[in-house]
């Protein structure tokens, strides 16, 4: 008989990650024009006071995940909460660019700490078996939230300002932190002597690396990458091809297709191994950048949105089952924050990157330039993981 999956505590962590992402993808699309409107700064400007706050996340990634597996994990997600609603209260003393800079910057860090303990009290509460299944579910909570999120956040902009985005979020942060504490303990099994006495101990970056996960986390940087031109990029390549209106719809076309395909994806990982949902999500993730690359009308725009959901949202809850799935049961807050920590590296980089790029492609060359992408990284996968994976199905 399987273990219940939906118990209350995996319910209350998965609404807390999407109410905490929700503010993440308001703020991410407007501070930007906040920035330039409020402070007559330049794109560039308004780019550092957006991704400032990956930096800030990966600091509070790099430095949550060891305390995590040491500490009740509960304890991390509140001190990350609060210091959520802290950060957010700064947004309304904001007088100066360098004041909204710093207040960005330690908003990231809150977040890497309190979305590093939602991954990890979800991971650890999942039954063993149903891993893929599990973290796929929880992961919808980010897959929502990355098309409610930016959808609330420039709809109150547009009619209510900033001031008030900021109040929506901070009422969002107050729900989830009251949530939070709501949320059982986790009962840490202690590690016995003999173990502990065999383990050495971790030393340099291996205090804040999981070892195992380093493989499948270096495969995700440039799967990261890939999913950031559609991020970044898209609105203005729905610009150059006259389809901003339909592009509008998008993430929410994007979103619904994950939801749809997320119960049976994560089955067949727990089923058949991960490489018989990983490899299908690479051949989707690069028909859908093709689709977008040759689009020409609304059709193929909304029809790459159904193939990237299908790729590209089942390929990230799929590597965060396997960084878990790899290492120790008493790492797994140490194995989470390090696939984190990898993937924000590769979104948070392809902005600057591709960014220079595009001069030199445009768009359309950019987004068959990422479905290539795609096609190597799988073969990067299979040598780093997926060769492995196939013999272990195979011993079993």
């Amino acid at each position: 008989m399987s273990e219940k999956l939906w118990t209350k505590d995996f319910m209350l962590i998965t609404i807390v990650n999407f109410l905490m992402y929700i503010i993440h993808y308001s703020l991410i699309v407007t501070i930007t024009v906040f920035t330039i409107e409020e402070y007559q700064a330049s794109e560039g400007a308004g780019g550092l006071a957006a991704g400032i706050f990956i930096i800030g996340m990966l600091f509070g990634r790099l430095y949550s995940g060891k305390y995590i597996d040491q500490w009740q994990p509960k304890y991390i997600l509140i001190i990350g909460l609060v210091a959520s609603v802290a950060t957010i209260s700064l947004y309304f003393t904001i007088h100066s660019l360098v004041i909204l800079i710093i207040v960005r910057f330690l908003h990231g860090i809150a977040f890497g700490i309190s979305s590093t303990s939602t991954g990890a009290i979800a991971s650890k509460i999942v039954p063993e078996h149903r891993k893929g299944e599990g973290i796929g579910y929880y992961a919808l909570s980010l897959t929502v939230a990355s098309a409610v999120g930016p959808f609330a956040g420039i709809l109150i902009n547009q009619h209510f300002g900033f001031e008030m985005n900021f109040a929506f979020c901070l009422a969002i942060i107050a729900v989830a932190c009251f949530i939070g504490l709501t949320i059982k303990q986790i009962k840490v099994a202690p590690i016995p002597k003999q173990e502990v006495q065999k383990q050495p101990a971790a030393k340099g970056v291996e205090k804040y690396l999981q070892r195992e996960v380093l493989p499948i986390a270096f495969v995700s940087v440039f799967i990261g990458i890939a999913y950031a031109s559609v991020l970044s990029f898209l609105e203005s390549y729905a610009q150059e091809i006259n389809l901003v209106s339909v592009a509008s719809f998008f993430f929410m076309v994007y979103a619904v297709s994950t939801l749809v395909s997320r119960p049976f994806t994560g089955r067949i990982f727990d089923r058949f191994g991960e490489n018989k949902v990983i490899y299908p999500s690479f051949l989707s993730f690069m028909i859908g950048l093709g689709l977008l690359a040759a689009a020409t009308n609304g059709f193929l725009l909304l029809l790459s949105a159904v193939f990237i959901g299908l790729g590209y949202g089942t390929l990230i809850p799929s590597f965060q089952a396997v960084a878990v799935k790899s290492s120790p049961k008493e790492k797994i807050g140490l194995a989470t924050s390090t696939f984190y920590m990898f993937t924000d590296f590769g979104a948070g980089l392809a902005p600057l990157l591709l960014g220079m790029l595009i001069p030199l492609l445009g768009y359309r060359n950019l987004y068959w330039f990422m479905a290539l992408l795609v096609i190597v990284v799988s073969v990067l996968y299979y040598f780093l993981h997926g060769k492995k994976a196939w013999r272990h199905r195979e011993k079993v």
